[in-house]
């Protein structure tokens, strides 16, 4: 594979990850089915640390909030509570991802999973928006120790590949009385440990093999972080606005059409 295919497979799966990373239809999944139609085998590490840089736009975007919280933590209750049910919503993957880490990428990351698992989620996503809600939370701040944990435990779900963390935390949250805004931003905060967690993980499981492609591998991924990061940036904000207004129901039927047709390539003429 030559070096210019390599760094425009990067930039592709940069945009596609920046793109998918918060909205409701799995990053990893897309990603997964991106390489695979290109005939790419970059490392499964490539597209969980390009994560990271869609992560970095949440912190840009956000900066003013985060760092809000982080002046008031020491003396004010609400930045504590934020910071607290941040945390309190992070362990359950932490601790999960640490002991079913290596089953899940070995067992579950391919294609079929990701296109079952995009149909599934496309199902409950439309289930969730046609039951009525009250809503309990109007605002992240809003939401209690005890919900945060429960969106914490949902999020779990998305070591599937083809669930989508987003769309896991964010449907979970709406089931449990959050309303859209909310949800969808205390996804994005979520998302802040969660992929800073799995990137530390994998940059130091998989240094070795970066620094013996004689930088390569680790050139390939620095593109895509910085691809994906852009392409973040100008996604967050219009996503936010839309569902906040129209929901994500239009989100389930891509998820449902995108699975259907890969489903049926991965079994009659793809290698999945």
């Amino acid at each position: 594979m030559s070096a210019l295919k390599d760094f425009i497979d990067a930039v592709i799966l940069g945009i596609v990850e920046g793109i998918t990373e918060f909205l409701p239809v799995s990053s990893t999944g897309h990603l997964i089915l991106a390489k695979d139609l290109m005939g790419n085998n970059f490392p499964d590490t490539f597209e969980t640390m390009i994560q990271l840089g869609a992560i970095l736009a949440i912190c840009v975007l956000y900066f003013k909030k985060l760092w809000q919280v982080v002046l008031d933590l020491p003396s004010k209750r609400q930045a504590q509570m934020f910071a607290a049910g941040i945390i309190i919503a992070f362990l359950p993957a932490m601790l999960i991802g640490a002991v079913a880490h290596d089953f899940i990428k070995e067992r579950l990351f391919n294609p079929i999973v990701v296109s079952i698992s995009l149909i599934v989620g496309g199902v409950i996503i439309i289930l969730a928006e046609r039951l009525i809600h009250k809503i309990k939370f109007e605002t992240v701040d809003d939401i209690d120790i005890k919900t945060a944990f429960k969106i914490g435990v949902v999020q779990c779900l998305a070591m599937i590949p083809g669930t989508s963390r987003s769309g896991a935390t964010i449907i979970g949250a709406l089931f449990l009385g959050v309303g859209r805004k909310a949800a969808a931003e205390f996804s994005f905060f979520l998302a802040i440990p969660t992929m800073v967690g799995v990137f530390a993980y994998e940059a130091f499981k998989s240094r070795h093999e970066l620094m013996a492609s004689g930088g390569h591998e680790l050139i390939l991924t620095a593109v895509g972080f910085v691809v994906s990061f852009i392409s973040a940036l100008l996604v967050i904000k219009p996503f936010l606005n839309y569902v906040t207004q129209k929901g994500f129901t239009p989100f389930a039927y891509y998820r449902i059409a995108a699975g259907v047709v890969m489903l049926g390539y991965f079994l009659t003429i793809g290698r999945g």
